[in-house]
């Protein structure tokens, strides 16, 4: 069983520290936008993306070894509110505030994230406006129900009218 649990808390500091990079990753997307670095900005979202990917594999990790010390212990489930009384005394402390790290860490990546897509749909919105200012016949990007672009139909007019 020790190396069951010695491997279950390896997987959740490998899931903290994966939370951790992610969280980090998204602070910078949030400087890049406010700091109108456009042309770094793609890089970050490849690596947020990648980032999701792993942090995935690191849960998927770290759920396996969860069921594998519960079904040592003899639980039928591998959820940590009934593992952590089972295990032993002076593992408690630790798993628990693992995970409880983990649980924090997870909110604040997804509060972060929420701020970020907030921020980039306000840029994109504001650049709309602005385009459609500069060429008021140019139709607008719209969404259809499957989340493609519709295709709209762009009047030509000319961006200077001459007075006569």
């Amino acid at each position: 069983m020790k190396e069951l649990l010695s491997n279950l808390i390896e997987a959740l500091r490998e899931e903290l520290k994966q939370y951790g990079e992610m969280l980090a990753l998204l602070d910078q997307q949030q400087q890049l936008v406010m700091q109108r670095q456009v042309a770094v900005l793609p890089g970050n979202v490849n690596l947020v993306n990648t980032q999701a990917g792993v942090i995935t594999a690191a849960r998927q990790e770290r759920e396996q070894r969860q069921l594998h010390l519960a079904r040592s212990l003899g639980l039928a489930e591998g959820s940590v509110a009934l593992l952590l009384p089972k295990l032993p005394a002076d593992y408690q402390p630790l798993v628990g505030a693992l995970v409880e790290e983990n649980n924090s860490l997870l909110v604040r990546v997804q509060q972060r994230a929420r701020q970020n897509h907030l921020l980039l749909s306000h840029a994109v919105d504001l650049m709309s406006q602005l385009i459609l200012s500069i060429f008021p016949g140019a139709a607008p990007v719209t969404y259809n129900g499957q989340g493609r672009t519709a295709v709209g139909v762009a009047v030509n007019e000319p961006v200077y009218h001459a007075a006569a």
